[in-house]
């Protein structure tokens, strides 16, 4: 058991709604929206507004932070109705548990305490940590259960073509859950109530590829000071050392944490690509199907020749990549973010095919597009011939929006990921291509040699709601 703070205990109260001033609780009305859900672009220009995206992206976007402050009424009350303190205890009836969806955390003397408990977590043993011990409650993905936040992230994940998670961080007054570090990912942070005063320092690791806590000793003075207020937004790339307190004398913080572009680097994309490049190339270039030197793995076959030899496969390789003859394509990544990312906010509508049947002389188009991917990779069937390589249309309609970045997985997640969509042979792969850049067209315009196959893959799309008939 950690050891009690030394602090005076405050005396208890029945639940942790009660902490709140009367006047910051929002009724039972959801107060008018200032983000713009027309489609993907227009969430995230609202978002960042009145800084619009072009100036956004070329001059903060990996760069530097931003603290846009807002005096806004409405918007100060809409951030308050994503996510408060006095949600908790309804919450605590989900069968919450310690470690995966709540952390109970405080910083002190630069160490981070931790407070969890075990098991189940309890309304009435959260408020005590809160109040006696002045803990930070930290509420991973608060998405699968706050629909707002579902509609937010679904569509920012549109927008970045990656996984968007979210953190809640509560915090009382005079008091720090997490010491000095940095992230992986982009950070864009919303203030929900209260006040919260952020020290940023410049990176010991630009655009850092892993979660780190640093040392006062390492990370000097700080670069930026800011105090964040209800309605605010703060944005900072990863790698971008941080530290956030509540001030004395106030109410407590709470702060939404969007995250975005975990794993989402040029390296990430290499490691992604180059294995079917490298197999595609060798089974045409019989110069990587020769034998490296003798002895190499044990150590004695790296020299000069084998450098230059290496370098010039790759320098080789990199050419054809560079004229178009060799195909790159990605499906790890594709399928990881699929398999993984928010269903649409209006799944209940989608799991039935709507409209009718399409036919032959049908217009038809595709829905949906960012919520599907077409890889081309070796089909999954295991047989004694050399593997073939197949189309798969994978899609994110059926997801649980439960299991949202809670990293669920385990021995069933390939067989998962083809329930997720449909396989087709290589010849339909223009065909879908066809689909998914083209606004609309007839059925009969598909690049298939015969009517069959046009009705048969169209037919399939609809049967997975991913197609219909204008």
């Amino acid at each position: 058991m950690p050891k009690r703070s030394k602090e005076k205990p405050l005396k208890r109260r029945s639940s942790l709604e009660e902490l709140l001033p009367k006047q910051s609780r929002v009724e039972d009305g959801a107060p008018p929206s200032p983000l713009s859900f027309l489609s993907p672009s227009s969430l995230f220009e609202s978002l960042i507004q009145p800084m619009g995206p072009e100036q956004f992206f070329s001059e903060y976007w990996e760069k530097k932070p931003l603290h846009l402050q807002r005096s806004d009424p409405t918007t100060a009350s809409y951030y308050q109705s994503l996510f408060q303190l006095s949600d908790l205890q309804s919450l605590c009836s989900h069968d919450l548990e310690y470690y995966t969806d709540v952390n109970v955390v405080r910083c002190i003397n630069g160490k981070k305490k931790d407070l969890n408990k075990q098991g189940k977590v309890k309304s009435s043993v959260l408020n005590k940590s809160f109040t006696q011990n002045k803990a930070t409650i930290q509420f991973h993905q608060p998405q699968r259960f706050k629909d707002e936040l579902w509609k937010i992230q679904e569509k920012l994940e549109c927008f970045f073509g990656g996984l968007v998670g979210s953190n809640v961080y509560i915090t009382p007054q005079e008091s720090q859950g997490l010491p000095a570090h940095y992230d992986d990912v982009e950070v864009f942070i919303l203030q929900l109530e209260g006040q919260k005063n952020w020290l940023l320092y410049n990176p010991t690791v630009t655009l850092a590829a892993e979660y780190c806590v640093e040392s006062e000793e390492r990370i000097g003075s700080p670069s930026h000071e800011i105090t964040l207020k209800a309605g605010d937004l703060l944005y900072f790339p990863r790698g971008t050392i941080h530290q956030a307190s509540t001030p004395a004398g106030g109410q407590h913080s709470t702060h939404l944490t969007l995250s975005t572009y975990q794993r989402m680097s040029w390296g990430d994309l290499l490691l992604d690509v180059f294995p079917s490049v490298l197999s595609a190339r060798s089974k045409r270039e019989v110069s990587l199907r020769g034998g490296m030197p003798r002895r190499f793995l044990l150590g004695d076959g790296a020299g000069q020749d084998t450098s230059r030899q290496m370098a010039s496969l790759l320098r080789s390789l990199a050419e054809e990549i560079e004229t178009g003859k060799q195909e790159v394509r990605s499906t790890h990544m594709k399928r990881d973010f699929i398999t993984n990312r928010l269903p649409p906010h209006s799944q209940e509508d989608l799991l039935t095919p709507s409209g009718r049947i399409p036919a032959l002389g049908d217009t038809v188009c595709l829905m949906h597009k960012d919520h599907m991917v077409i890889t081309v990779e070796p089909s999954q069937e295991r047989t004694d011939e050399a593997s073939e390589m197949v189309v798969f249309v994978l899609h994110s309609l059926k997801n649980q929006r439960e299991n949202h970045m809670m990293g669920e997985s385990g021995d069933e997640e390939e067989e998962e990921d083809i329930s997720r969509g449909l396989q087709f042979p290589l010849s339909h792969l223009q065909a879908l291509l066809q689909l998914q850049k083209a606004e609309q067209l007839t059925v009969d315009q598909l690049q298939l040699p015969t009517e069959e196959e046009k009705c048969s893959l169209v037919l399939a799309l609809w049967s997975e709601s991913l197609l219909e008939v204008l």
